[in-house]
């Protein structure tokens, strides 16, 4: 399994961001997708994540301001960032769960088997 994230940037505080992460194949999507966030000094940490039928968790501190969404089509995961927070600054991954769950989707990050390189976003103020 292959991911590839792209769309990091920076922005000012307010503004927006829209990550996409390329899937290799179309029934990598079909399992558990995540977003992860790891800024530096801090341990990673669960943004969001999408099952196979398209449900969706949020971690708190995006919640109403973050939205992950898929493209079967396209093999391809997003994260829709509004109203940037300095605190979001971090390198985000994506994350997939293949061939193991399709509808229990954690944000700890444990069950996920397969990792993309990485984006940076960063946020000033």
């Amino acid at each position: 399994v292959q991911l590839v994230e792209s769309g990091g940037g920076s922005v000012e505080a307010g503004g927006s961001l829209r990550l996409s992460c390329a899937a290799s194949g179309y029934i990598v999507i079909w399992y558990c997708m995540g977003w992860f966030r790891q800024a530096p000094g801090k341990e990673r940490e669960g943004v969001a994540s999408i099952n196979g039928n398209g449900i969706s968790k949020y971690a708190d501190s995006v919640k109403g301001r973050f939205t992950i969404s898929k493209d079967n089509a396209k093999n391809t995961l997003y994260l829709e960032m509004n109203s940037l927070k300095r605190e979001d600054t971090a390198m985000y991954y994506c994350a997939n769960d293949y061939g193991g769950s399709q509808w229990n989707c954690p944000l700890n990050g444990v069950s996920y088997n397969s990792w993309g390189q990485g984006t940076q976003v960063t946020v000033s103020s």
